[in-house]
């Protein structure tokens, strides 16, 4: 029996793991009992999922595998049970240890949707799409309250809304074709000219972004070429410019003699040094899309970005979408986590000081920890039908039996975090931040 938990995380949390129309396949298909637990925020009626063949109960507990989202606090968690949710564990993120710490205590089974990958690594569950799609938008949003509040009106983007606005993807990405359109009509204005979004990342979390940007009438330029576009001459005022950024355009080797091997970047990262900072002054608008670790060097680090607002100019970056949304991490001035409810903070490189919303000295900061919640719906769909297939395997297996004979396709296997209480080998690693 298979359960699925409602979402805890904050209000705008309406997401699910399985969609009605998900849960007709397995109940109906495959005569699988399925158990949904109310919610008053999900995107999805109970009385959907109770067409659906599903049963609505507060009380879980006959259930031993319960679906989610995103991590479940540790006083609603029961003893034994199998959790499957984005538990962002898995590089040690001291904010989710007690939770880990609970799940053993309990002897519960822990899998980690994140970890579910193919023999490559490549992930094949994910919101990456979807958290693409959100953080364009919101960024979009966000730069065109931060043209108002310069006094830059009439721009472009003032009429695209934050993306939690929109009942669907299709509404939102209407509304960027229509900032596109004014692109075209209109011109931008000058002091925006030439106006550079740079995106660092080529996965799914930029394909997302990409897929709403890329609505707008724009050049695709080289990052080597940004230094020079401004001397070229006038812009064109009626496109926007759009640059990728790959690993060898935001690191060099530290030895003058070396060569960029992107495997070598990845196996010795401290090998490399950092360049990134030196893009800085020609980029409008950043969109961060990459998986960042503590070994590799930052993109934006607070030095440079102390470096661009101290001097007499206004520096053109006006708007980091941080999709990825480390704190501390690829991009340092992303400081805190925000929620769809308030999400911009304007960080100041001179005094260290964030303040929410568009208004202040320096970049204006997007950093919601869970877009893709900001267009339920569609995200969910997309979820979902990469879920389902490995949902039967995850009800029918004998979940008491040692790890290694549990009957499991080797992608399920692989995102095993804790298995009856006790970290799984590939992730024992974790003991040392349980004892931090």
């Amino acid at each position: 029996m298979i359960g699925i938990r409602r979402e805890t995380k904050n209000r705008w949390e309406r997401r699910v793991p399985l969609t009605p129309g998900h849960v007709a396949v397995l109940a109906q298909g495959q005569h699988m009992r399925v158990v949904v637990e109310p919610s008053e925020i999900r995107a999805f009626p109970e009385s959907a999922y109770r067409e659906a063949g599903a049963a609505i109960s507060p009380d879980l507990s006959p259930c031993r595998v319960i679906l989610g989202v995103k991590e479940v606090p540790t006083e609603l968690l029961s003893p034994g049970k199998v959790y499957v949710f984005f538990a962002h564990v898995a590089k040690g993120q001291k904010h989710n240890m007690p939770m880990l710490r609970r799940l053993m205590e309990l002897g519960c089974t822990l899998l980690d949707y994140e970890k579910i990958v193919d023999d490559r690594g490549r992930r094949l569950i994910f919101f990456g799409l979807q958290a693409g799609h959100s953080g364009m938008i919101d960024t979009l949003w966000a730069l065109g309250r931060r043209l108002r509040h310069e006094g830059i009106r009439p721009n472009p983007f003032e009429d695209v809304r934050q993306a939690l606005a929109y009942a669907t993807l299709a509404e939102a990405q209407t509304a960027v074709s229509a900032a596109g359109e004014r692109i075209l009509a209109e011109g931008l204005p000058d002091v925006l000219n030439p106006f550079v979004c740079a995106f660092t990342g080529y996965g799914n979390t930029y394909r997302g972004a990409a897929e709403v940007f890329d609505l707008l009438p724009f050049r695709e330029i080289a990052p080597r070429d940004l230094p020079a576009l401004a001397a070229s001459g006038p812009p064109d005022r009626h496109s926007v410019y759009k640059t990728v950024f790959h690993e060898e355009h935001t690191v060099e080797p530290v030895a003058p003699w070396d060569k960029f091997e992107l495997q070598d970047y990845y196996a010795h990262p401290e090998k490399y040094r950092g360049t990134f900072e030196t893009y800085l002054p020609h980029i409008s608008v950043l969109v961060n899309c990459i998986y960042w670790e503590p070994k590799y060097p930052r993109l934006v680090t607070l030095e440079s970005l102390r470096k661009l607002y101290g001097g007499d100019a206004s520096p053109r970056l006006r708007v980091i979408g941080d999709i990825s949304c480390d704190v501390g991490g690829a991009v340092e001035c992303t400081v805190r986590c925000t929620d769809p409810g308030d999400p911009l903070f304007v960080y100041d490189p001179l005094t260290g000081r964030d303040v929410l919303g568009v208004e202040g000295r320096g970049p204006v900061v997007l950093a919601v920890d869970n877009l893709p919640c900001e267009l339920p719906v569609d995200a969910s769909q997309h979820f979902g039908d990469m879920l389902l297939p490995f949902v039967p395997a995850l009800a029918r297996c004998p979940w008491d039996e040692p790890l290694e004979d549990l009957p499991l396709p080797p992608e399920i296997l692989r995102a095993v975090i804790l298995h009856r209480g006790k970290l799984a080998p590939s992730y024992a690693y974790l003991e040392r931040h349980l004892a931090d």
